[in-house]
């Protein structure tokens, strides 16, 4: 088999493709979290743990990915919840020694602190600390592969904390070689990459933007004889845990869109790797709003201020006017997937005849009657994507109804409801029912639709969030009718 050699390192720059790329998958979402961590950081409990479970779910989640293990999705669950011990591990859990396993797991967690710490502290990024943060993550690590000067692969000694000696461009099986930055030229690159960074910084740059940047740079470069996508991801979360947002972490599940944007970023497009970066770090917010959190009292005083506080806020004109602002953007939004469905309606008119599908589209706002149909299958769904329902805030659902000559019909459900503990979330999602009519009976069946939900915050709607919603329900409508084709015997 023929190589191919594929240059992966350029020199160094910050250009427009990279200022100029979409960070909106996570801006949708972004105000209620910056309204959730102020609750946090006031002094509610759980937000330690909550923050140690997304370092826990980071340090096995690297490995995995850099393939230093393999760990089945039961046990990470368990060790994300409640620690890393030993003795939750059976041989069936992982392929290496439990005791190995958890010396590489408590490296990557104590990197993700000394991030943290760094944070904290205010202290500048430089070369010194990427180099301190490499030789705690290697901690445990001793050997590595490498290339000698005959272009062989050998077993070499890693060191820790330094940067490269020899070649280390990984060949893939179809015989493509990727070349990263030479050993010679790795000093002077890397001190450029944090004087760029720096510079960026006092722009202020998007920080998903400056994070995804920083991250693909890195790998270009691939300074370290091993460990460099590990480094990359926690530089990438130091930028973004700087600026008030939360740990990078690529789960074993997403590493192939994550490969396939890191290669696009290396073609000079970056959008799909700053969209990668803005649902990951979609993603951590959703958690958090999952994440039931209350404040500690230890006092009669203490509790007596709390409910002073209630009835204050309950009665207080900043409280009516946050709800007042809440409601109007909540209507928005459902202005918003009216005009989409209006637009889908024509659409279908114009592609299928009324006499092959007769297709009718409704909907419901939280304030008409039947505003609570659908409870049941809204409940399933959130329960499938893991998070909760809040069924006591107000709701509403659209429908796009497919009837068939033979007498079957296809109703495609669009509900919006609220997502989380939080009255500031809604989540859009889907789900489809088949009814069919026999000896003059109807008989219903509910078919799934494995989408996650699109989730907004109703603090402040984000300038493409009717954007990013067509597209999404597009997708729903698309999954829908690729379902009704199937069935069609």
């Amino acid at each position: 088999m023929e190589n191919k050699e594929i240059p992966i390192w350029k020199p160094i720059e910050f250009n427009d493709s990279w200022s100029s790329s979409d960070t909106s998958k996570f801006d949708d979402l972004a105000p209620s979290w910056y309204k959730k961590r102020k609750e946090f950081e006031s002094g509610e409990s759980g937000y330690e743990e909550f923050l140690n479970r997304l370092k826990r779910q980071h340090a096995i989640e690297t490995g995995i990915v850099e393939r230093l293990y393999d760990l089945s999705e039961g046990i990470t669950q368990t060790l994300i919840k409640e620690g890393f011990v030993e003795s939750y591990i059976s041989h069936n859990d992982t392929n290496i020694a439990p005791k190995k396993l958890m010396q590489y797991l408590h490296d990557h967690f104590e990197a993700m602190d000394f991030v943290f710490d760094l944070v904290k502290s205010n202290r500048p990024l430089t070369v010194g600390f990427i180099k301190e943060l490499h030789h705690l993550v290697t901690q445990h690590q001793d050997f590595t592969e490498a290339i000698n000067t005959l272009g062989e692969i050998v077993n070499v000694k890693l060191l820790k904390g330094e940067f490269k000696k020899h070649e280390n461009n990984p060949r893939r099986e179809d015989g493509q070689i990727f070349i990263y930055c030479p050993p010679i030229h790795v000093d002077s690159e890397m001190d450029k990459l944090v004087q760029l960074y720096s510079e960026q910084e006092e722009l202020n740059t998007n920080p998903v933007i400056l994070a995804a940047w920083v991250h693909h740079t890195f790998t270009q470069i691939h300074p370290f004889q091993d460990g460099n996508g590990r480094i990359a991801r926690l530089l990438a979360s130091l930028i973004l845990i700087k600026h008030g947002l939360l740990p990078f972490t690529v789960k074993r599940l997403d590493k192939p869109a994550y490969i396939k944007a890191l290669e696009k970023a290396d073609n000079g497009e970056p959008q799909d790797l700053v969209t990668f970066f803005s649902l990951e770090q979609k993603k951590s917010v959703e958690n958090a709003m999952n994440f039931k959190t209350e404040k500690t009292f230890n006092s009669l005083a203490d509790l007596a201020t709390l409910l002073n506080q209630k009835v204050d806020n309950v009665t207080s004109e900043k409280k009516r006017r946050r709800e007042e602002e809440l409601s109007n953007n909540r209507r928005i939004v459902f202005d918003y997937i009216y005009d989409i469905l209006g637009v889908i309606r024509e659409e279908l008119s114009a592609l299928i005849p009324r006499e092959t599908v007769k297709t009718v589209v409704s909907g419901v706002r939280p304030d008409q009657p039947k505003y609570y149909y659908h409870t049941h299958q809204i409940s399933e769904y959130a329960t499938t994507h893991k998070y909760y329902f809040n069924r006591n805030m107000p709701r509403g659902w659209f429908g796009v109804h497919f009837s068939l000559p033979t007498e079957n019909s296809y109703n495609l459900i669009i509900s919006v409801h609220h997502y989380g503990y939080d009255d500031d979330v809604i989540a859009v999602g889907s789900f489809m029912e088949y009814s069919k009519t026999i000896n003059g009976e109807e008989e219903k069946k509910l078919i799934p639709i494995n989408v996650e939900p699109f989730t907004i915050s109703l603090e402040r709607l984000g300038e493409k969030t009717k954007e990013n919603l067509d597209s999404y329900i597009h997708d729903i409508l698309k999954i829908g009718l690729t379902i009704i084709i199937n069935e069609i015997n």
